[in-house]
């Protein structure tokens, strides 16, 4: 569990019960955090391990039990940075529903 890895026991993510009845959520549902790894791993299974130089964004809906989350990658400029090649990347994760989860954006070394 995330939470365990993580330390981030909130109940919004832990407590079904605290979830539904004092928080008023339909469920309890997954750390933003957890997300932002999700598609960081995309992101790296794209442009390949120790390639990544920025990463970032914004957590846009929750992430509920059971969703399939899909990561959208978009090269939108290609720079030489004191030589060394860089892709700048638009990042956006959609949930099954198509509801964008988190949208950001990426810097990667590139073979030439």
């Amino acid at each position: 569990m995330y939470a365990g890895a993580s330390c981030d026991f909130n109940p919004l993510h832990t407590d079904e019960v605290y979830a539904t009845q004092a928080a008023g959520f339909p469920s309890v549902f997954g750390h933003g955090m957890l997300t932002m790894a999700l598609t960081g791993k995309a992101v790296t299974n794209y442009v390949g391990d120790g390639r990544l130089r920025r990463f970032g964004g914004r957590f846009r809906d929750q992430v509920w039990p059971g969703d399939t989350l899909t990561t959208r990658l978009s090269v939108t400029e290609l720079r030489s940075d004191d030589g060394e090649p860089v892709a700048v990347l638009d990042v956006v994760t959609l949930n099954q529903h198509g509801a964008t989860v988190f949208t950001g954006s990426a810097e990667a070394t590139i073979d030439q």
